[in-house]
């Protein structure tokens, strides 16, 4: 696993927003309504797309120079880079929201008690599972 990816991006600037895809990455597209929303939009689909590559073993192609690119005339290449440590510590850290069944009288009671179902579903499932990992918000 790479630290940095970096990849060329082509804007296409279509009357209804702007199309984002990667010429080396089939699959990786996003789109925007502004140039700046591209931009972060592209960086944001490519980290994405590498993490999911690296987790599932999937073969990364060399990225082509940015001057090897042809665009079509409301075309615009932009070179993406992405920091990877940061993307994956984001991937390995996003809350997931998960339904949950308890007995009405225990929901009162805790209720009652001003119970925080979700630190204490964390502290079990951490003590369960012998991890002190933090989630981070």
């Amino acid at each position: 696993m790479k630290d940095i990816y970096e990849y060329v991006a082509i804007l296409d600037y279509a009357e209804d927003g702007i199309n984002i895809s990667f010429p080396d990455l089939p699959g990786c597209i996003s789109c925007a309504d502004t140039t700046e929303e591209a931009l972060k939009n592209a960086e944001e689909a490519l980290g994405l797309y590498m993490v999911e590559c690296e987790e599932e073993k999937i073969e990364i192609p060399n990225p082509t120079p940015l001057e090897k690119i042809v665009c079509k005339s409301k075309e615009r290449p932009i070179l993406v880079c992405v920091w990877m440590p940061l993307v994956r510590n984001e991937v390995e850290t996003v809350s997931v929201k998960k339904t949950l069944t308890l007995p009405a009288w225990l929901n009162k009671l805790a209720e009652a008690n001003h119970i925080n179902f979700s630190q204490v579903l964390q502290a079990a499932l951490k003590e369960i599972l012998k991890t002190k990992k933090i989630l981070k918000k």
